[in-house]
């Protein structure tokens, strides 16, 4: 089923030429309109949250607006840079987020997300990712996904939650309960609609169509379709100049796996000529197959590192040939380097007397991404602290070393527990380990020990870790199972710490 994200940006105009003007541009809280004409008049076009308090609508006469606010700033609306800057918009959520985007004038974009969310670590984490870069960059925003094009356009405007993810198959029983307004109908029709007592979908999806047809003509049931889900709507992607595409097309259509991969392998040698000969690798590949029917499938897959092996991209786009499907032909197939960087080449090992490289693992860890999604995939690096879990943090597979190491005073266990788990000890004296500990319901009798190792809060992060230590030990049971624990306090003073037991890690 398709997955479609629509972005919602309400402030648009005001919210670019903030963007714009930098630290020229008048002050967050100064009331601010945007005017065009309509006819003679001089209306509000756009209005930024501070007018918007003070009482300024949309379509508000300008000189109304001046006399209701004092200090009110007054600029001319910018209808070609706004269409520009959308569409440079949907180019950068071409090359972070998904291979079919489009701007969706005046104010949204829309994503055709299917395949491509893994990537992103699942729907939830890509809108999330899509709404806060685009809050962090100074925009307002909201987006929603669901299963069709009309669908996520009419949840993003009328549902208020930065991000709505509606799962599949749902988007119908949402859409039901918004206002008629949400299908993208003339405001005529919506101002007739209502007077005849139709407020919202649900009241339109169960009536006849014929009288409805005969008075509105065919274009109401057109969006409730699209809204709905049985009659889609093909999205045009951006394709910026500087986009390097090569494109097949196909005198008869085409449609079986075997042949689809076939012209594969040719568009990415065709392809990675044109990044050796810009020097460049690809990041990100996007193979997008136009059937005779006007859809439109792709396939989106990413790199650790700047590529340009024929063979290794060939590999990683035919390990997905699977996910699409041809309906009735595809007539024209298009693979382009969503994002390509600088290729750095690599020294090669000209004799016994030369160092030997390092192992690429590159390519295994472009399999595995495209898999299970790059955020998914890791490795830990560490950080310069005595407390154990704050010792380590996630970094991507190929983030270069920075020559901090773990400390190698006292061994640390293979598995360390997200949360320490307390436990129910016997100990003899404070600076002794437990003679026996009860963990999940096993009692285990203390066979060796080695400890304690001290370890104390780190007070410059919180005043509340001033005093507070820990005493760690190494235990092993009768069985040979080796166990990481320690005690909160040093067993005499209250506040070091509850003196209580946890079991923090295992020893592989």
């Amino acid at each position: 089923m398709p997955r479609v994200v629509s972005v919602f940006l309400p402030a648009w105009p005001t919210d670019r030429l903030f963007r714009q003007r930098g630290a020229a541009a008048p002050p967050v809280e100064t009331p601010l309109i945007l005017s065009s004409r309509t006819g003679r008049r001089r209306v509000v076009f756009a209005a930024n949250e501070a007018a918007q308090a003070a009482g300024l609508r949309i379509g508000m006469a300008v000189t109304k607006a001046q006399a209701l606010v004092s200090g009110l700033v007054i600029r001319d609306a910018e209808l070609a840079a706004d269409a520009e800057g959308l569409e440079k918009l949907a180019v950068w959520a071409l090359q972070r987020y998904s291979p079919i985007v489009a701007a969706d004038p005046p104010d949204g974009l829309i994503l055709d997300a299917t395949g491509a969310t893994h990537l992103r670590g699942g729907e939830a984490a890509m809108l999330a990712d899509l709404v806060g870069r685009l809050s962090a960059a100074g925009f307002n925003a909201r987006a929603a996904m669901a299963d069709s094009w009309g669908a996520a356009h009419a949840i993003a405007r009328h549902i208020t939650r930065p991000a709505v993810v509606v799962p599949e198959g749902q988007s119908s029983g949402v859409l039901l309960r918004l206002p008629i307004a949400a299908l993208r109908l003339p405001p005529g029709m919506v101002a007739h609609l209502r007077r005849l007592g139709f407020e919202r979908i649900g009241d339109l999806a169960d009536k006849p169509r014929a009288p409805l047809a005969l008075r509105f003509g065919p274009e109401l049931h057109r969006r409730l379709d699209q809204a709905m889900g049985p009659l889609r709507e093909p999205i045009e992607p951006v394709r910026p100049q500087e986009l390097l595409e090569v494109r097949r097309l196909f005198a008869e259509p085409i449609g079986a796996a075997e042949t689809l991969a076939r012209y594969t392998e040719k568009l990415v040698v065709a392809l990675c000529e044109m990044l050796e000969a810009k020097g460049l690798g690809a990041r990100r590949l996007d193979l997008l197959f136009h059937r005779v029917d006007s859809q439109m499938q792709a396939i989106r897959v990413g790199t650790a590192t700047p590529v340009r092996n024929v063979k290794r991209l060939t590999r990683l786009l035919c390990d997905k040939i699977e996910t699409i499907d041809p309906g009735f032909g595809v007539e024209i197939m298009s693979l382009c380097a969503a994002l390509a960087e600088p290729f750095e080449t690599k020294q090669v090992r000209t004799s016994l007397l030369s160092e030997e490289p390092e192992p690429d693992i590159s390519g295994l860890i472009d399999i595995l991404a495209n898999r299970v999604g790059e955020a998914r995939l890791y490795r830990f690096a560490p950080v310069a602290s005595d407390v154990p879990e704050r010792s380590v943090r996630r970094v991507a597979p190929t983030a270069p070393r920075t020559g901090q190491d773990w400390p190698e005073r006292w061994p640390r266990p293979a598995r360390l527990l997200p949360v320490p788990e307390q436990i129910e000890t016997v100990a003899l004296l404070p600076d002794h380990p437990p003679v026996s500990f009860s963990w999940r319901g096993i009692r285990r009798r203390v066979k060796r020990a080695d400890g304690p190792e001290r370890v104390f809060g780190e007070w410059w992060k919180r005043a509340a870790e001033l005093a507070t230590v820990r005493d760690y030990f190494r235990v092993e049971d009768e069985a040979g199972e080796r166990f990481w624990i320690y005690r909160a306090g040093d067993g005499e003073d209250a506040a070091t710490g509850s003196h209580r037991w946890f079991l923090h890690g295992i020893f592989g």
